[in-house]
């Protein structure tokens, strides 16, 4: 399929023919949403694990007296009472670590890159070079292109460093090279923006 190029200034340059096989796929709900609960689930941390009665080292001799000694008739030192004693239902490691077949990750970054086209939602643009890293100048050509709400912007290699300098202070615009693009970034922002560079990188991703 061919799509329209711009420059910063919304000045037409051309056009682009993107991969059916990459920007052309039917989009499906359950292959998303299994790739964005994936990725949310990867990067939860997990609480360190607290030292249970079980896990304390301390003596397991009756310190006093069954009846007479005038306290509660404990067992050992262990007891969560204690000062120096185990957690009582303290927090334990927990695995949030789930796995995700490679195959069903890559077709949901295809999907969420057709979804994108799908919806009128994708702007190519020639390169992201700009001449002076001012934030208001930046603002003003976005507002040409029409970037929307919200907008993630990937570059080839690299961003380039003006521009990521100028739109630092842009909210809701997030800039990232083509190889940390992925479906819960993507689906999350109004709109998608890519370079020529970054177009040839992602599909060298998948045909690579």
């Amino acid at each position: 399929m061919k799509i329209k190029v711009q420059t910063l200034d919304a000045i037409e340059s051309g056009d682009i023919e993107l991969d059916e096989a990459v920007f052309g796929v039917e989009p499906r709900a359950d292959i998303l949403h299994r790739v964005v609960t994936w990725q949310l689930e990867k990067r939860r941390g997990t609480a360190r694990g607290a030292r249970e009665r079980a896990d304390v080292a301390r003596t397991g001799k009756k310190f006093g007296r069954q009846k007479g000694g005038g306290t509660a008739r404990h067992g050992d030192r262990r007891a969560p009472t204690f000062i120096g004693g185990g957690k009582a239902h303290g927090p334990r490691v927990r695995d949030f670590n789930p796995g995700l077949n490679k195959k069903i990750r890559a077709l949901g970054l295809k999907m969420a890159l057709s979804s994108k086209i799908a919806g009128g939602n994708l702007i190519i643009v020639d390169t992201l070079e700009i001449k002076d890293a001012k934030t208001k100048a930046l603002a003003g050509q976005i507002g040409k292109l029409g970037f929307g709400r919200s907008a993630l912007v990937i570059d080839g290699d690299m961003v380039a460093e003006g521009f990521a300098l100028a739109a630092s202070n842009l909210p809701l615009i997030n800039v990232m090279p083509a190889m940390g693009a992925n479906v819960y970034d993507i689906l999350k922002h109004d709109t998608l923006v890519l370079t020529r560079a970054a177009v040839e990188k992602l599909e060298a991703r998948f045909n690579g």
